[in-house]
């Protein structure tokens, strides 16, 4: 009954995360309008920094610590994930960005098999391959050939992985919130040198991650804002869902993060995903739901 307890309440927080990643996808979008891709990450993790800050002045965190190198990959591969994924938002339909992102638990599995020693079954196998043939169809190469668009979008699947895979360890040093605190920290501080770095040297392959610092004014204030706040929301549920049960499962709950995400960018003036990236949808999701029964 306890492991049913434990699922139940990761399924919800997963739920509730993708819900409002969905939403923060939004303002990223229309903040982009306005900012770099980097700024955009910046004030997302400005405000999760000063939440978590106050949150952790009020009721201090109590855990036993000691993997403080684990601690900062955490961060470093949730920031790269993170201006990978925010690019892509500015430049391609939220639905197809969120997309390229859920891959990401199609990897935890991978990864989790790898480092963690959690078993995959046959069925499990299966659905990685039925999850990387949905990959094949959202990318669409032609001539084996990817985009940038599909390249950063892998990436931010591929370090989010990463990023995951290794709260389950942090879980049993860590409190949730220092986590949390390590990706938004890094997230903070890795904007101010990368802001510092593109003045004086701009390569136009990688403006993902460089860009001039732009002081906001208006309405974008409201878009940051929002960003922020739902960004450290979603990140700390999300990280909760992942410390309550198996990434697996997890994992494949956090798919519905796309159906939010299409019917967001619906709103936003984005276009219903081609043929092509609703079948390679399908197939990741069909891949999470059978990763979770092979667990």
């Amino acid at each position: 009954m306890n492991k049913i307890k434990n699922i139940n309440k990761g399924v919800k927080y997963m739920l509730f995360a993708s819900f409002t990643f969905a939403i923060m996808g939004a303002f990223a979008k229309l903040a982009s309008q306005n900012m770099s891709s980097l700024e955009v990450v910046f004030f997302r993790n400005v405000f999760g920094v000063a939440i978590l800050l106050y949150a952790i002045y009020k009721k201090p965190m109590k855990h036993i610590g000691g993997k403080l190198l684990l601690l900062v990959f955490r961060g470093t591969m949730g920031f790269l994930a993170l201006l990978a994924y925010f690019y892509n938002i500015a430049h391609i339909p939220l639905g197809d960005a969120v997309t390229f992102s859920k891959t990401a638990p199609i990897f935890t599995a991978i990864f989790a098999w790898l480092f963690l020693n959690e078993k995959l079954s046959f069925s499990s196998w299966i659905a990685i391959f039925v999850g990387f043939v949905g990959i094949v169809f959202i990318t669409n190469p032609t001539g084996l050939s990817f985009t940038k668009y599909d390249l950063l979008g892998i990436f931010s699947g591929v370090g989010a992985a990463l990023a995951y895979t290794s709260v389950r360890e942090l879980r049993k040093f860590y409190d949730t919130r220092a986590i949390v605190l390590s990706f938004t920290l890094i997230g903070t501080v890795g904007p101010l040198f990368l802001f510092f770095i593109s003045k004086y040297f701009y390569i136009s392959s990688l403006d993902f991650m460089l860009g001039e610092f732009v002081m906001p004014s208006g309405v974008v204030w409201f878009y940051i804002i929002g960003l922020g706040l739902l960004g450290t929301l979603s990140q700390y549920f999300m990280t909760k869902a992942y410390g309550e049960t198996k990434a697996g499962i997890v994992g494949a709950i956090s798919y519905t993060n796309i159906v939010f995400a299409i019917l967001v960018g619906l709103l936003l003036g984005d276009s219903l995903p081609s043929l092509t990236v609703s079948f390679g949808i399908v197939l990741i999701v069909v891949a999470g739901i059978m990763v979770a029964r092979g667990k």
